[in-house]
């Protein structure tokens, strides 16, 4: 006798290891800075390249690895200074050290540029969020999306760094993918405090043409967070 089955059947997820470290291998050699193209449109060949089970998964990679190394480094910046790195809210860090700080994002050893590699790999777990929460740990995953959106808003906040297009469509998508990988998680975890903190502000930053000679419109932050994240 055949068993009945209630409900389409789950896929199981595929994993090539291999696979994916070649992916890992060509986002560092054929995407970066050095290259000769806009950063919008080298992001835009990069997420082309990640699909299936294991483009997904490696796009989990590069957040993870890029979090990491991001957090490697503002560690030893906090011991040289004798203060603490709380990768769950870098804001108290950067508002004691101030401008002793060094923002890292753009030199990683990782080998990921956060306009390029980042924002590609986080627009590809943002449209397959369901699929990203089957091939990653969600709860992880989505941790290292938001220590990423902190870190980059520190950045325009403390460290200097100029908000252009580029930048603004990193933290734009950071947001989406955070929005919809909770949708996808069903029960996810609480909000961390440097979102809860910028969802109580309402500043609009100026954004630049790639230049940065030029006003081409405005990001706010924290109200882009509360209509993505508290709906």
């Amino acid at each position: 006798m055949r068993w009945l089955r209630f409900g389409p059947a789950k896929r199981q997820v595929q994993h090539d290891p291999a696979h994916q470290q070649e992916l890992l291998d060509d986002l560092r050699q054929r995407f970066g800075p050095q290259i000769q193209a806009p950063f919008a449109q080298q992001a835009a060949g990069a997420a082309d390249l990640l699909q299936g089970d294991d483009g997904v998964g490696a796009a989990a990679t590069v957040l993870r690895e890029f979090a990491d190394s991001a957090y490697t480094q503002m560690y030893h910046q906090a011991a040289n200074l004798r203060l603490a790195a709380d990768r769950t809210n870098y804001r108290p860090l950067w508002q004691a050290a101030g401008t002793h700080l060094q923002w890292p994002l753009f030199a990683l050893p990782c080998g990921y540029h956060p306009y390029i590699q980042v924002t590609a790999a986080t627009a590809v777990l943002g449209t397959q969020a369901r699929q990203a929460v089957r091939v990653a740990g969600p709860e992880l995953l989505l941790s290292h999306v938001f220590e990423i959106l902190d870190l980059t808003i520190c950045g325009w906040e403390f460290g200097r760094v100029r908000v252009d297009v580029d930048a603004a469509t990193l933290v734009t998508r950071l947001i989406g993918t955070a929005r919809d990988l909770r949708a996808a998680m069903g029960n996810p975890p609480p909000l961390p405090n440097p979102v809860r903190e910028l969802m109580r502000r309402n500043n609009t930053i100026t954004v630049l043409d790639a230049s940065g000679t030029r006003a081409v419109g405005g990001l706010n932050p924290g109200k882009e967070m509360r209509e993505a994240l508290l709906a």
